[in-house]
Order: C-alpha cells, then structure tokens, then sequence
C-alpha cells in the first residue's frame, strides 16, 4: 500500500485511538528516512552543498558530535549535526520596545507562533527576554522538550521580536530548508534522541551545547524542498481529515443527547433502541448513568396499578423527605436510607493485631464495584463481641473514606466468612426492599453528587449521617423487581456494547500498526 492509499482508506482505522496524530508521525517518519517523495534523477549541483559535503567529510568536531545515527538514509544524504546546519543569531538586552516570544507564544499543536503575541517596553522586559532571530530561524524549547513548543519565524516582527532563553534559536545554513529542519526537530526520532540528554525531573531539559550535538539527516537542497512540499501537503490532509472526524463526532454526540433525551421523556421500547443505534455511539458510561437515573425516576419500566404502594409499614419510622429531588409515581414513596438498612461502620482493627488465620477482614482496599480482590488478604481472630460487624450476602459495603470515597459493593455472596474493618460501611437492607434496587440507587448519578459534596466539605470523608440520609425513592417491591432485572438487563447490553467498542478500537489500532509497519 502506498501512502496516498493509505490516506484514501482512512474510516477502517479512523477508530483507532489518535490515529490522525499516528498518521502525522508517520509522515513525518517518512519524511526524515527519505520515503515521502522520489530521489532526484540528477546529482545536485547547489555549489554550498557540495562545498559543505566536501567540508564536513573532513571535520574534525570541537564538541560532541552525539550518538551513532538512529536509521539509515539513502546513500546522497548526509548525516549531520545540528550545530554544522544551523548557527545561533545572538543576543541582547532590550533597549526599546519589542515582541516577546517565550514558550506561552507557540501553539504547539499546530507548531506555530500564536497571533496575539505581547509586545513589551524595554523598561520592563522579563530576564529571560534576550535571544535574537531572523527571519527563516528555527526556534526550538529546551525546556520540557517533548511538548514540541517548536515553530520557524516566519514574519518580520514590527518592534523586532526577542525570544526568550528557554529557546534554543537555529537558523539554518543556505542549503538547509526552515521547515525541514522544523519537521525533523518535530519527528519522534528526534525526541528520542532529546530524551537521552534532557536533564531533570519536573522540569527536564536539554543545553544548547547537547543540542547542537544532535544528529540530523539532511538531504540535497532540492530534494529537501519537496520533501516540504510533500509533508505540507499531507498535513494539511491530515487536518482536514481531522475537522471531517471532529464534525463526524459532534453530529454523533448531538444524535446521542438527543436519544438519551427522548428515551427520558418517553422510555418505551423503540426509543430504547435508539440507545444502541448503529449509526453513532453513545459512551457506556454515559449509557450505564442514564440506565441508573431512569430506574430510580421510575421510567424504566410501566407502573402496574394493581401493586401494592410502597413499603407503608416503614413511614413512621423517622422522618420522611420533605425536600425530593424530582417527582416520582404516585405508588412511590420518599424515604432516608436509615429508614431502610440498618447502617453500621467496620470495628477498629489495630494492624498489628492481623495474623495468617481467623477471619477474613475486609479493609476499604479489599473490594470494588465489581468484587472482593485477592491480594493481601488479612485476617483476625473471631470473637463473640465482633459478630455485628461480621458481613452478610445481601448486604451493600460502601468506602467512608480515602480516594475511592463512595464507591460500593452489593455482596451477593460470601467467598467465605468476613468480617468489617473501620471506615468501611455495611448497609444491611431491610426485607421490605430488594437490596439489588438500593445498589442501583447508591450507583446513581443523584446519590453520587451528595457522596461529591459531601466529600469536598469533609476532605474525601462521608460520615454514617451522609450515609444515614441518602433519599431514596423507592416503588411498590414487585415494580423494585421488574426495575433490577430491566437494568440487569440493559446493564449486559452495555456490556456487550463496551466489548464491541473495544474491539472495534483494537480492531482498527492493529490495522494502523500493520500499515505504518509496511510503510515503514
């Protein structure tokens, strides 16, 4: 396959993940390994090339000429140095006004100055404001190199422009293209060979003495031009094919919110269909939130007038809600949690005091919304005076505290005998409500902004009164059973639908690499 094909043939691996950013690296790998365009049919005849061939085969260098080259080129390239192509334009201190350049000016996406650059009197020009350019000169970050703050100075600055320090300035020689070396400091090789020399943690970067010690293949001055020629132009395919794929997914977002909106307002079962439409996707994540916030908005499944109302035994046991978040049916009823679980914290286990035998302790570490996990297990011995924090199936497990405050667990069976560890709350449900509904409600979008506010006014703790005070809507128990098997349901239709997507990604990911890899 050649690399227009390759361009023709997007959709079959437009999914995968960032496959124009991957398209853009492999033109520019192909670039800079002299594949993107035919070799000339005539020797070149630029006398500065010929002179700087003859020259550089005689160099003997002052500095380090760097690692041994990273690929081959054909036979007419030359591998250079950085330092034998380009040369600084020095510096000085402002005197008068002036157009400031520092890493903030570039848009190092598109590898451009920015339109609306500052322009500074000379009386209060930052310290770092000292580095003169030309037009044509590359100018390059060296601080935290690998985010590509890189663009040529393409405009005559009115007042002259003065780039910051934290740039190394690199105007190229005559027989160097600008943008060709602006494509090869772009290249992945390049940051690889960056990387190697980049100091630092937080902030790594590179000298300028390394960084003219950095390879670089160069070209005959006419082949370099249609290299650019040639790279320009699928760039700017690839930007187009970009817009085409941002556009594709608005349209696909907007027919999504749509769907969800009217399946909302009307859940019957042909605008459940439209949820899992062919011709866009909707996140299962969002999919998985709007499943949780219509079952407990009881517009998941139809009411039936001949159930009985909701749990009437239980409403003059404390207070009932007074302040409900939306409406519900009329056979539903408003209740605090308190009003239907018993809610209790895990007993205080000192650490020290776990051994190799006894029960199961289960610390807030020990399980998420999909199970009990196996590493570290610990245990303690049993004693008559722990038995109301021993853990039951049927019951819910909810994290009080740390960063996965909120998340839960409803434990449909017991591996084996448990026991609870502070900070780790047990909701045992009463028989009036099917545990599997209160699970439902805990996941949900409503419960999960109070756990959200909670936290963020306790600093990542929910206290037992948070808990305790969860409003839950709760309907008739036979319409709590239709409403967990319709989202159980739903829930294995996400599922199946996550799986498709993933492979459908992984899909077209490998198809991309096997296509960079014949190109290659």
């Amino acid at each position: 396959m050649t690399l227009d094909t390759f361009f023709k043939k997007f959709d079959p691996f437009a999914d995968a993940p960032d496959a124009v950013a991957k398209m853009r690296e492999l033109v520019l790998q192909l670039a800079v390994q002299g594949k993107l365009v035919e070799p000339p049919s005539k020797p070149e005849t630029d006398r500065t090339w010929l002179a700087f061939k003859k020259e550089i085969s005689e160099r003997v260098y002052s500095y380090d000429p760097g690692p041994p080259p990273p690929f081959d080129i054909p036979e007419h390239w030359e591998w250079c140095v950085l330092g034998d192509v380009a040369k600084p334009c020095g510096q000085k201190t402002p005197d008068e006004n002036f157009t400031y350049i520092d890493v903030g000016s570039i848009d190092n996406a598109r590898g451009e100055l920015k339109p609306d650059l500052n322009t500074i009197e000379a009386a209060h020009a930052p310290s770092r404001a000292r580095k003169l350019a030309k037009l044509g000169s590359v100018i390059y970050a060296t601080v935290r190199p690998y985010l590509k703050n890189i663009a040529v100075i393409e405009t005559e600055f009115s007042p002259p422009a003065i780039i910051s320090t934290a740039f190394a300035i690199l105007h190229p020689l005559p027989f160097v293209e600008s943008r060709f070396l602006f494509y090869w400091l772009r290249s992945s090789a390049f940051e690889r060979e960056v990387s190697v020399y980049a100091k630092g943690v937080a902030y790594p970067a590179i000298s300028d003495g390394d960084l003219k010690g950095c390879v670089i293949p160069v070209p005959p001055p006419s082949e370099q031009k249609r290299i650019v020629a040639k790279v320009d132009e699928l760039m700017a395919l690839c930007d187009r094919l970009e817009a085409q794929q941002q556009e594709r997914d608005e349209q696909a977002s907007a027919l999504a919110r749509a769907s969800l909106a009217r399946f909302a307002e009307a859940p019957t079962p042909a605008n459940l269909n439209l949820l899992f439409h062919k011709s866009y996707s909707i996140s299962p994540v969002d999919l998985r939130k709007a499943i949780l916030a219509m079952a407990i908005q009881g517009k998941i499944v139809p009411q039936a007038h001949d159930d009985k109302p909701a749990v009437k035994n239980i409403e003059q046991n404390g207070e009932l809600v007074t302040k409900v978040p939306f409406e519900i049916p009329r056979q539903w009823r408003w209740f605090h949690l308190s009003q239907l679980a018993d809610i209790n914290g895990g007993f205080a286990f000192k650490s020290h005091d776990y051994s190799e035998r006894g029960m199961r302790v289960v610390r807030i570490s020990d399980f998420d919304e999909f199970g009990f996990k196996d590493h570290k297990i610990v245990r303690h011995a049993f004693k008559s005076d722990l038995k109301k924090f021993t853990l039951d199936e049927g019951n819910i497990l909810m994290a009080m505290t740390g960063g996965t405050v909120g998340k839960s667990y409803y434990v449909r069976s017991l591996p084996e005998p448990m026991i609870v560890n502070q900070r780790v709350a047990t909701i045992k449900v009463s028989p009036e409500v099917n545990p599997s509904y209160i699970d439902i409600l805990i996941r949900s979008e409503m419960t999960q902004e109070v756990i959200r506010i909670a936290k963020n006014s306790t600093n990542d703790n929910i206290s037992m009164g948070d808990i305790k005070g969860f409003a839950v809507p709760v309907p008739p128990l036979a319409e709590q059973h239709r409403i967990v098997a319709k989202v159980d349901q739903l829930m294995a239709l996400v599922d199946q639908l996550e799986t498709q997507l993933a492979a459908s990604r992984a899909t077209s990911k490998n198809l991309l690499e096997a296509l960079v890899a014949e190109l290659t």
